[in-house]
């Protein structure tokens, strides 16, 4: 990751966090284009070799592209945001959060992902089967009812973060393997082959890992166009 390449440096909270799964989720599908645009990706998350194991064997990201931590010592290095440090320890303030105390946007992101978005790209194949939770195995072609194809349709998203939230809570301890870092918030740098710095992010709240949630990746646009 030295200079002479564009890099895309990725700082995940907690490996099993829903914002850590989704970014690997939406990054995955891209990634042969950015390394035929000459960028590197490098993701650098909150756990340990067992979370690290998991998760890319979960969302398809890429091992070699991955590291942990076990501590967020880089976040706070960059001044991450450490989210809501009331009394009471990591789960209430997190809980605290989950209401948008502290992390704004949060409800309005859940809020999207019942009632669709046309501004989103569709998240399920219609010929995928998806398996979420205690619900039945979904068809995608079932979402096209709410409305039709090709963009976000309503419970799309809902059902994959409820996906995600099925599999962290089966192995929590193996995504979450400490929880003191329940509420850290992770960034998005992008550096040009000189270390100049293209673009940057810092996460406000949870579900908020992008300034664009209906398209998280649209500050790559101009790189892949």
């Amino acid at each position: 990751m030295g200079r002479g390449q564009r890099r895309l440096v990725l700082l995940l909270s907690q490996l099993g966090d829903f914002d850590s799964l989704e970014y690997a989720q939406a990054l995955v599908p891209v990634l042969p284009k950015l390394e035929s645009a000459g960028i590197a990706v490098l993701a650098i998350g909150i756990g340990d070799e067992a979370g690290r194991q998991r998760f890319c064997a979960f969302t398809g990201f890429p091992l070699e592209c991955l590291e942990v931590d076990a501590e967020p010592q880089l976040h706070r290095a960059l001044g991450l945001y450490e989210g809501l440090r009331q009394i009471g320890g990591p789960w209430p303030n997190l809980l605290l959060m989950c209401a948008g105390i502290g992390s704004p946007g949060t409800l309005a992101e859940v809020l999207r992902g019942y009632t669709g978005d046309r501004s989103a790209p569709q998240r399920i194949a219609d010929e995928e089967t998806i398996q979420a939770g205690p619900l039945p195995p979904i068809k995608g072609s079932f979402f096209a009812r709410a409305g039709g194809t090709g963009f976000q349709r309503p419970f799309e998203l809902a059902t994959v973060r409820l996906r995600n939230m099925t599999e962290v809570l089966g192995h929590w301890s193996t995504y979450v393997p400490r929880n003191d870092f329940l509420t850290q918030r992770g960034g998005t740098f992008l550096l040009d082959t000189d270390d100049t710095l293209l673009y940057s992010y810092r996460d406000r709240g949870i579900l908020g890992f992008s300034a664009t949630m209906a398209r998280p990746l649209s500050f790559l646009d101009p790189l892949l166009s």
